[in-house]
């Protein structure tokens, strides 16, 4: 079942997540995994979440991550709290690729949906794969839900394309 405008975003979602240090900052360094639970830490924040095939895969790493990182300011400024990315892959390549990105602290939290959990609950996933899609949640509940029907395209689910919809 997708998620939709006006629903409720369900009360039992929990990523993975390798919070960023400065002492943990350099690529090669790991951190340790921990549970986030987004229906928790989101309940009560306007938070844009935007998924990926992904980590290091072409889209993603040319397109999709980078407008977020510029348009941050612009999502913030429309009151956007919380702005994460969210691929199946481990928390660990997650991590690493926040830092590729120099994202530093929470400006964008990289998330892991390990097997697609919460990708495969809303029916955008596909080969244990998250499917490309933006979510904006607004204190619990959904305002919008788009997921990428072509190929390689980044359109419904940019930064470009939530910011109209704020």
């Amino acid at each position: 079942m997708s998620l939709k405008p006006g629903d409720s975003f369900p009360n039992d979602v929990v990523f993975q997540y390798v919070p960023w240090t400065e002492e943990k900052g350099d690529i090669a360094a790991c951190g340790i995994p921990i549970p986030y639970n987004a229906s928790k830490e989101w309940a009560d924040k306007k938070v844009v979440l935007f998924a990926v095939p992904g980590a290091f895969t072409p889209t993603c790493s040319v397109s999709h991550v980078p407008g977020y990182i510029k348009n941050l300011p612009a999502l913030q400024e429309k009151g956007v709290q919380v702005v994460a990315v969210v691929a199946s892959n481990d928390p660990f390549v997650m991590s690493a690729w926040g830092k590729a990105n120099k994202v530093k602290g929470d400006d964008i939290l990289f998330l892991s949906d390990p097997d697609a959990k919460f990708s495969n609950s809303i029916g955008w996933a596909s080969n244990g794969r998250t499917g490309r899609y933006a979510i904006v949640i607004d204190h619990g509940k959904v305002t919008y839900a788009q997921i990428e029907t072509k190929k390689g395209v980044v359109e419904v689910s940019g930064a470009e394309a939530v910011l109209a919809h704020l």
